[in-house]
């Protein structure tokens, strides 16, 4: 598998890539505008993301504008929902308007930091991109 992690926090990215080092290869950004460029180079090629942990307070750009900008350049390629990458907003931000704003631009997960290792797993078998034992 193949993840972008994107948070401006250098503590943050380095737990969730370290969470995720065993389930698959980890890009990294440190905002937005960079996830979205990250992503568009890969949206083409055999390297294409499984899933993008994306945070929601960045400087450049936020998580909210980033999602936004990743579906469309999905919609412009003919991706239609729900067949693109699998978006994960993981954020401190655990307020009703950020959670439904989020869910209206196309993210899949909502995580609320902090977070164990073990939610990551569960969510990424929930993708059905990895079988945990029962």
């Amino acid at each position: 598998m193949r993840f972008l992690v994107v948070d401006d926090e250098l503590t943050n990215r380095k737990l969730l890539t370290t969470m995720l080092e065993d389930a698959g290869y980890c890009d990294v950004a440190v905002n937005g505008q960079e996830a979205v460029e990250c992503f568009r180079m890969t949206l083409d090629g055999e390297q294409a993301y499984d899933v993008i942990f994306l945070d929601i307070k960045m400087p450049v750009m936020d998580g909210h504008e980033a999602l936004k900008q990743i579906r469309a350049l999905e919609e412009k390629k003919g991706i239609f929902v729900g067949d693109g990458v699998k978006i994960v907003m993981v954020t401190a931000l655990g307020d009703k308007k950020n959670i439904l704003e989020a869910f209206h631009e196309g993210c899949e997960y909502y995580l609320v930091k902090p977070f164990q290792q073990k939610k990551i797993l569960e969510l990424l078998n929930e993708m059905d991109l990895l079988k945990l034992e029962e």
